[in-house]
């Protein structure tokens, strides 16, 4: 395989880029337990964007691993996980905002940094607004839920220098968010840096 770009995308920070089919986007979680939000939208017509939905009903599965199917609204496939050593991937917990930190801890977090920023700030370089904003990915995130259907955010499933990656099936704008979050475990309280990197057969 051939880097085609490689990146260290920082702790908190967003990152954004184009990725042509047949080419393979790589998440390295650096020092582990690291969230890492993430939306796929196809590059020709970016209303075909990722559907949590559709991805869980079409796997039956909540968690996304190797061989899993990132889906969009029409239920045709973005991308294909083809290789993961954390193991599980969260696709219902959503992306960190100011008004979700609020609401589950207190006003005075409504300053704080959060996810959803980060994808409204990448995704202005697409031409992409808050309507264009959807259910997402967490890699790396663990959400355990419950038998009777609560869900809770705890210690990640990761190490240092696990990672996840996965085909485009298609040309596709993806969406990162490096998760600023601090108010619960899912960065193990401290925001670490991921690295990115496109690949390609050589």
């Amino acid at each position: 395989m051939r880097t085609v770009a490689e990146h260290v995308v920082g702790a908190r920070a967003p990152w954004s880029g184009a990725v042509a089919a047949g080419q393979t986007l790589v998440i390295t979680d650096l020092e582990g337990n690291q969230a890492v939000d993430f939306l796929l939208f196809d590059a020709a017509d970016p209303a075909l964007r990722y559907s949590a939905q559709n991805t869980i009903a079409a796997a039956g599965a909540l968690y996304l691993s190797t061989g899993s199917v990132l889906r969009d609204v029409e239920h045709g496939p973005l991308a294909t996980v083809t290789a993961d050593n954390c193991g599980r991937h969260d696709t219902v917990g959503g992306a960190c905002s100011k008004e979700s930190n609020t609401l589950r801890y207190g006003h005075h977090t409504w300053a704080q940094h959060a996810c959803v920023e980060n994808f409204l700030h990448e995704g202005a370089r697409w031409g992409l607004g808050k309507r264009d904003m959807t259910g997402n990915v967490n890699w790396f995130m663990n959400v355990p839920v419950e038998d009777d259907g609560a869900l809770g955010i705890v210690d990640g499933l990761s190490a240092p220098g696990l990672e996840v990656a996965m085909r485009a099936e298609r040309d596709v704008i993806a969406l990162v968010s490096n998760c600023p979050q601090i108010n619960n475990p899912c960065n193990a309280f401290n925001p670490t840096p991921i690295k990115i990197a496109v690949t390609e057969e050589s």
